[in-house]
């Protein structure tokens, strides 16, 4: 890169890193390691989102805003303005979110729902980038759906209960050209969830892995691929031939 490209790259870091400084509230979850390895991951993949030039990117379970407006930042001013959508169940993640993208001059409309109910007629097969920092915490299921701040991490048996209902809505919102960035633990099985996305037709790839005092985190990126699906079936195929 030449030094103007790696002043403005530089720049562009520099916002980011101050994004959590901006708001905040005791029933909204801050910022922390799986949400940095999120947005890193979606730096580090920049350069692809710049030439699919997104034309709605969405996020489920928006926090305290950190990730969308992140992505709103490092995708502003490069010709063409995608339209930005959070959702979250928790009613103050949505007001810390607004006043963090204020803060940043850039824009989402916010919904205060639970994962995207009431949105899927409406963005159905149209949503380009969806990024996803899931309730992954392996908990006792009766602590899933909680109000407030739990509903931030408690996952259910495997930390899966609510992924488990994520997949089948982005498999409904992502565009045919759409992409899923999606923060999962290794308890979480991580490569069951490739396989369940495979199934309806979804390549996946880790595009990063990062190693925490406490957790292991893997990005995981899915797109739509008909030869993913083929070769499941061939697979299936082959496999009771060989039983038989």
């Amino acid at each position: 890169m030449n030094e103007f490209v790696v002043e403005e790259f530089s720049k562009m870091l520099s916002r980011i890193a101050k994004i959590p400084l901006v708001s905040s509230h005791p029933e909204v979850y801050e910022p922390c390691d799986d949400s940095f390895a999120l947005v890193d991951a979606l730096l580090a993949d920049r350069t692809n989102m710049l030439q699919q030039k997104p034309s709605i990117c969405m996020e489920i379970g928006c926090g305290s805003g950190y990730v969308i407006t992140s992505l709103a930042v490092m995708l502003g001013d490069e010709g063409f303005v995608p339209y930005y959508i959070a959702t979250d169940i928790n009613p103050h993640a949505i007001r810390v979110t607004r006043e963090t993208m204020d803060a940043h001059g850039v824009y989402a409309e916010l919904v205060n729902t639970d994962i995207t109910s009431g949105l899927e007629k409406r963005l159905a097969r149209s949503v380009d980038v969806l990024v996803v920092n899931p309730p992954y915490v392996p908990t006792p299921e009766d602590e899933v759906g909680f109000e407030g701040i739990t509903s931030a991490w408690a996952g259910g048996e495997n930390g899966r209960s609510v992924i488990d209902k994520i997949l089948p809505a982005a498999n409904n919102l992502l565009s045919e050209k759409g992409w899923l960035y999606m923060v999962t633990l290794t308890a979480n099985k991580p490569s069951e969830i490739c396989l369940e996305m495979r199934k309806k037709g979804y390549a996946s790839r880790i595009i990063l892995q990062r190693s925490t005092e406490e957790e292991s985190l893997h990005i995981i990126k899915f797109w739509r691929d008909s030869d993913s699906h083929l070769e499941l079936k061939n697979l299936s195929y082959w496999s009771k031939l060989v039983g038989n």
